[in-house]
């Protein structure tokens, strides 16, 4: 079951996808007054300028947090130029769109932020859960 919640400050709208994250925690660390994990909502855009949002919501590593501009048109996914970094003692990202063929065959496709698995503990494979934080992965 997909858990997915919208929230906008009229301007922008950030999305997140629950089943995605992976706890990182930079959304917190880079704008605490806004993303607030122990509060309901969690996410408070209306105190935050919109550019200042979207700067954060591009750093998450998974994914998991997304945005459209309200006035725009096609209120999809924004495509980017393929990107890799390897996150120290984290995950493998790799920014763009992805098609994803799984050892049994099925596809899928991913846009944004995909975080793949390098401490090869996730539950979630290929993609990272967070396992690595709790193993102390070094790398």
């Amino acid at each position: 079951m997909s858990s997915t919640k919208k929230c906008t400050n009229g301007e922008v709208t950030i999305v997140w996808e629950a089943e995605k994250c992976i706890h990182s925690a930079i959304c917190v660390k880079g704008l605490p007054d806004i993303f607030k994990p122990k509060e309901r909502p969690w996410i408070k855009v209306k105190q935050a300028p919109t550019q200042a949002l979207i700067n954060q919501v591009k750093a998450c590593p998974s994914g998991a947090l997304s945005f459209f501009m309200n006035n725009a048109k096609d209120q999809s996914a924004e495509h980017l130029e393929t990107q890799v970094e390897v996150r120290e003692n984290g995950p493998l990202l790799v920014y763009g769109t992805l098609s994803i063929t799984h050892k049994d065959g099925t596809k899928e496709t991913k846009n944004k932020t995909t975080a793949f698995c390098r401490c090869g503990l996730s539950n979630n494979k290929p993609y990272c859960d967070g396992a690595h934080v709790k193993a102390s992965f070094i790398g």
